[in-house]
């Protein structure tokens, strides 16, 4: 799969000084704490980054999930803003998909099935018929090796991991390294791989955004710099067209209260959003998400040319942090992506990476907030 490289501006976050988290500087950096072990007895680490503006993102190298990003509100007061557990436990217990790296391919592939050079391949199906998120076992369920880089203003971690021919179906030796870097109020995730036969590849980052760090997310507001999206049929896999979304609940191209239309989606949203194409150098303003109550924002910038808005529609309460019980709409998930269900459909924008190509991709997640 062939994408067009953009350079990264490095004043992406000095743009953005209106939305700079105005807590007190820290003394930026990473540290290490062992976070219990996994059934088979090996040890699963927690990386804490800390920016040079306070922001601080816990990662794990169980899933490469993004336990806890601590960002101040208005009056200054941190609290975490995605949904995750404070030990390993729950993650193990039952698979949440929490913060998680999702591999190797982020959504769903109709019946797990495509074919390419004229070979059908079988995937496994774990939702109903259907293959999701790299299928029973995928890359949110791997212990990917970390190393910590403890560059001055910027504190990173690098995970890698290694997906052997005929993992979950999927063909060729595939060889992935993700990068987290913390760098003022930005959070970057750069994916990076190669193979040794063609095969689909489409990751992304599953974490649900609560901006209020506790209560329903509703009332926030959400913009996505999209002017179509993909229907999808019942069991949420793409009908093959790309339709505008003037005139329906989908239109969010202006801010709108999640919880206004959302009664006039079944099931609520759970759809690809046909990203606008950049107009020019840089990353690709994808959405916007303000939580009124706390004043924290969250913009997010890529090169992918889809965006997943998922608002939590399957949290049933069961699962809870202390006393945020995450029930329906707890949190929503801004997945930058390929299209679902890609490989079936020549419409879309291939995810197919050949031999001698290397899949590389970034999306920007600028936090702040608005007095």
């Amino acid at each position: 799969m062939k994408r067009k490289q953009r350079v990264f501006f490095a004043a992406l976050t000095l743009s953005f000084g209106l939305l700079s988290c105005q807590s007190p500087a820290k003394q930026p950096g990473i540290e290490q704490q062992n976070w219990g072990k996994l059934p088979d007895g090996r040890t699963v680490e927690l990386y804490k980054l800390t920016s040079t503006t306070g922001l601080e993102v816990e990662i794990s190298n169980f899933g490469g999930l993004i336990k806890s990003i601590n960002a101040p509100d208005k009056k200054g007061e941190k609290k975490n803003v995605v949904l995750g557990f404070d030990s390993i436990e729950p993650y193990l217990k039952e698979r949440n998909f929490f913060g998680a790296l999702i591999g190797r391919y982020g959504n769903r592939i109709a019946k797990g099935q495509f074919t390419l050079n004229d070979s059908t391949f079988q995937l496994s199906v774990n939702d109903g018929a259907n293959h999701l998120h790299g299928g029973t076992n995928g890359f949110d369920q791997k212990l990917w090796k970390a190393e910590p880089i403890n560059t001055p203003g910027a504190p990173a971690l690098k995970l890698t991991y290694f997906s052997e021919d005929g993992e979950e179906g999927y063909p060729g030796n595939l060889n992935v390294t993700v990068v987290y870097t913390l760098e003022k109020d930005s959070l970057k995730i750069e994916y990076t791989a190669t193979t040794d036969k063609a095969t689909p590849i489409n990751l992304t980052n599953h974490s649900f955004y609560n901006l209020g760090g506790e209560g329903l997310i509703l009332d926030h507001i959400l913009t996505i710099n999209a002017g179509h999206y993909t229907p999808v049929n019942s069991e949420l896999i793409p009908t093959g067209e790309i339709l505008p979304v003037e005139g329906t609940p989908f239109d969010f191209t202006e801010p709108h209260e999640i919880g206004a239309r959302i009664d006039q989606v079944p099931g609520g949203y759970d759809h690809n959003f046909v990203l606008n194409e950049n107009e020019g150098e840089g990353l690709n303003f994808a959405a916007r998400l303000e939580d009124p109550q706390s004043g924290r924002t969250m913009e997010i910038y890529t090169e992918e040319p889809g965006l997943q808005f998922y608002s939590g529609n399957f949290l049933d309460g069961h699962l809870r942090s202390g006393d945020f019980v995450f029930e329906k709409y707890a949190g929503l998930c801004l997945e930058t992506q390929h299209f679902p269900d890609s490989p079936n459909h020549n419409n879309f924008p291939s995810t197919i990476l050949e031999p001698g190509e290397t899949y590389n991709t970034k999306t920007v997640m600028v936090f702040g907030v608005n007095k």
